[in-house]
C-alpha cells in the first residue's frame, strides 16, 4: 500500500535494565546523593529504512534487539562506573550514542513508572513526572441519561511534560520543580470534588489539564504539555493552546508475517496482546467541556475493534501484512471516514515495542 498524504511511521521498542547509582551535584542531602537503584526502562523510537530488520516487518523485532544488546553493559552495574553523572538524561545520552541505528528520532528513559526523561535528535530534553489523585465529580453539560452526569470518581493521573533545553542541564533538580510546583494542586484536588473548586464547574479531562496550565505555567515557564488520565485508557493532552485526546484498547489477536522467509518463526501463526491507542485532535466544543466524548470514540471504533479482536488477522484480505505498522495503516483507512479527527495510531505487540502512525502535529510521548 502506498503511503497516505503527510503519513509518517516510527517504530519503537523498549528493553530493561537494573541498575545502582550515586547523583551528585545536589544538595548534600538530597536524596539522590545516596547509593540507590532502579528498574529502568530505555526507549527508542526511530524512523526504520525499509527491511532494515531482514524483511519489511520485521522492524520492531530487530530494533528491540539492538535495544537489549546496547543497555547489556548497563545491567545489574553500578552506573557511575560508566558514567561520572548518571542522570537520566545522561543516561539517555549514552544510550544514543551506543545505539547505531538509523533514523533515531528520540530516546526515553524511564527511571521509575513515574518519571523520565525523553530525548530528542536536537539533544532537547523533556522531562515528565506522573501524579495521581483521587477525586469525584460529574459533567453537568452531558446529555440527559449519560452516565458521566451522574456523581461518581476517579483514580485521575496526571502528567507535568517540561523543556529543560538542549544541551545543557541534566534534568536533576528539575524534578524537584515539578514536584514543589505539583505540591499545592494536589493538596487542593485529592480527595476533593472537583465541581467545588473555582474554575472546574465542569471538570472534564480537558478542562482539568486548562485548569493545571493555568495554575502552573507562570512559575514553571518550562512546561509543555499537562496530561489528564481520566482512566488507565484514556486521558487528555493540553499544550497551553491544543487539546488532544487518546482512547487506548486491547486486542487479542492471532498473526502470521506472511513476508517472513521461510523457516522464520515469525511466518507461523502465533499471536500477542495488542495494545492500540487512538489519538485525535479536535477543538474544544465549548458547550459539553470536551473535544470529542470518550464514549462516541469506543462506540465509533467498535465495528473496526470486532474485526480485530480475537480473530486471526492473516485472514483479513485487505491488509498487506499483520506487523504493528501495517495494522496501523489498515486501522487508519478503516477508521478516518468514522472519526475524522483521528491523526494518529499506535499499535504496540508488547510493552513499548510496536509502531506510530503519526499524520498530525506532534504530541507527548506517553509512558509504556
Amino acid at each position: 500500500m502506498s503511503p497516505l498524504l503527510n503519513e509518517r511511521v516510527f517504530h519503537v521498542a523498549a528493553a530493561r535494565f537494573e541498575a545502582a547509582r550515586q547523583i551528585s551535584g545536589e544538595t548534600t542531602d538530597h536524596r539522590s546523593r545516596r547509593l540507590h537503584g532502579h528498574g529502568f526502562r530505555a526507549g527508542v523510537r526511530a524512523v526504520i529504512p525499509q527491511e532494515w530488520g531482514g524483511f519489511p516487518g520485521a522492524e520492531v523485532d530487530a530494533l528491540r534487539d539492538m535495544l537489549v544488546r546496547c543497555v547489556e553493559p548497563l545491567n545489574y552495574r553500578f552506573l557511575n562506573e560508566t558514567l561520572p553523572q548518571p542522570t537520566d538524561v545522561n543516561l539517555a545520552r549514552w544510550v544514543r550514542s551506543q545505539l547505531g541505528v538509523p533514523g533515531v528520532e528520540q530516546v526515553g528513559i524511564q527511571s521509575t513508572c513515574d518519571g523520565g526523561v525523553d530525548l530528542d535528535r536536537h539533544d532537547g530534553a523533556h522531562l515528565w513526572r506522573r501524579y495521581v489523585f483521587e477525586s469525584a465529580h460529574r459533567l453537568p453539560n452531558v446529555p440527559p441519561g449519560h452516565k458521566c452526569g451522574r456523581m461518581h470518581g476517579h483514580g485521575f493521573a496526571v502528567i507535568l511534560h517540561a523543556n529543560v533545553g538542549q544541551g545543557g542541564p541534566d534534568g536533576t533538580a528539575d524534578f524537584d520543580r515539578l514536584d514543589a510546583a505539583w505540591a499545592p494542586l494536589h493538596a487542593e484536588i485529592h480527595q476533593a470534588c472537583l465541581n467545588d473548586i473555582p474554575g472546574l464547574e465542569n471538570p472534564t479531562s480537558e478542562l482539568i489539564g486548562s485548569w493545571i496550565w493555568r495554575r502552573l505555567k507562570p512559575a514553571l515557564p518550562e512546561l509543555s504539555w499537562v496530561t489528564v488520565y481520566e482512566t488507565a485508557t484514556c486521558g487528555a493532552h493540553f499544550d497551553g493552546t491544543r487539546y488532544r485526546i487518546w482512547k487506548e484498547l486491547s486486542l487479542d489477536s492471532s498473526l502470521r508475517l506472511r513476508r517472513a522467509p521461510d523457516g522464520d518463526p515469525r511466518r507461523r501463526i502465533h499471536g500477542h496482546t495488542f495494545t492500540l491507542r487512538l489519538h485525535l485532535n479536535a477543538p474544544l466544543d465549548t458547550v459539553h467541556g470536551w473535544t470529542i466524548d470518550f464514549g462516541d470514540v469506543k462506540e465509533l471504533f467498535t465495528p473496526v475493534f470486532r474485526e480485530l479482536d480475537h480473530q486471526p488477522l492473516h485472514e483479513i484480505a485487505d491488509l498487506e501484512d499483520n506487523d504493528a505498522a501495517s495494522l496501523a495503516r489498515w486501522v487508519r483507512r478503516r477508521t478516518a471516514p468514522m472519526l475524522p479527527a483521528l491523526d494518529r495510531v499506535d499499535v504496540y505487540e508488547t510493552r513499548g515495542c510496536g509502531a506510530i502512525l503519526s499524520w498530525g502535529a506532534d504530541e507527548p510521548a506517553l509512558p509504556v
